[in-house]
């Protein structure tokens, strides 16, 4: 909800470290004062303008999650299903994205890893419970899962 409580307010930027966020749509319809239609029309360039123009890195939610940073860098992520549009999914998204960059990671490449760890443990998730069935917290085994793989 915090993305909701900064529509139309100046975005606060830390002392350290970059500004990422995480909207959805919605929540970018509300930040930007346009409209969902609007922003699914025009979902990299609103994301590239948006990032650039508020100095952050811009995770815009949906299918083909687009990460944007503030030096024009784009990726366009494509893993995940539809079974993240649940309530809490972003929740983990975000701190996801918070601990990989605080273990080191600049802002965009934490977001854009986070962003691709976050769908692959979904697309796991979605294979052992189904798209339907799989909650938030389901996703945590998954995400776990491949920290183990990955050694790390």
């Amino acid at each position: 909800d915090a993305l909701n409580a900064l529509a139309g307010e100046p975005l606060p930027h830390p002392a350290q470290g970059g500004l990422i966020l995480t909207p959805h749509p919605g929540e970018m319809a509300r930040l930007t004062g346009r409209s969902i239609g609007e922003i699914q029309q025009n979902r990299v360039e609103t994301a590239v303008r948006f990032a650039a123009e508020q100095n952050c890195v811009l995770v815009l939610k949906g299918n083909g999650t687009i990460i944007a940073a503030p030096d024009g860098r784009l990726f366009i992520n494509h893993t995940g299903n539809p079974g993240l549009a649940k309530g809490g999914s972003g929740d983990i998204l975000a701190g996801l994205i918070a601990g990989l960059a605080c273990s080191g990671l600049e802002a965009a490449e934490a977001a854009v890893c986070g962003v691709f760890l976050h769908g692959l443990a979904a697309d796991r998730c979605a294979a052992r419970l189904g798209q339907a069935g799989m909650l938030p917290h389901d996703i945590l085994a998954d995400l776990g899962a491949i920290f183990a793989e990955k050694g790390r």
